[in-house]
């Protein structure tokens, strides 16, 4: 769901099945008919909606952080995310330590202002090799 300047909010519906954001990243602009049923609303019953567990889902409060803050601090928090997933899914740090890289990395940067593609470039760099850094710290002593 994306709330717009004028307060409407515009959702994304459809079948839970991971074949279609796969095929619409393939598809991209265009929509291909899909092999998934149609969404029927009726069906599907209520849609409840709470207040999201950042105690539980860390990330989702870093990701709030990040675009409360604006200017470079969702660079930080994309670079640093991309360093500690990847050294996860490598074995070399345990899943709750990706929240702990992508705090630091946040914490350890002071946001500007970024208007041009070579200012995400440093940010990003500069993102990248602190998040090395941190989850070189917490790596798995396996």
């Amino acid at each position: 769901m994306v709330e717009l300047t004028d307060g409407s909010v515009i959702a994304q519906l459809g079948v839970t099945d991971m074949r279609m954001p796969i095929q619409y990243a393939f598809s991209y602009p265009e929509r291909w008919s899909a092999a998934l049923p149609s969404l029927d609303l009726v069906r599907a019953g209520r849609l409840d909606f709470g207040v999201p567990d950042t105690t539980a889902f860390p990330c989702l409060a870093l990701a709030y952080r990040a675009l409360e803050a604006e200017r470079s601090l969702p660079v930080v928090l994309n670079a640093a995310n991309e360093i500690a997933v990847a050294r996860f899914l490598d074995g070399r740090i345990g899943f709750p330590a990706i929240a702990h890289v992508i705090e630091q990395t946040m914490t350890a940067h002071t946001p500007s202002e970024v208007t041009t593609i070579a200012g995400v470039r440093a940010v990003d760099t500069w993102a990248r090799e602190q998040a090395q850094g941190m989850a070189r710290e917490v790596e798995l002593k396996v």
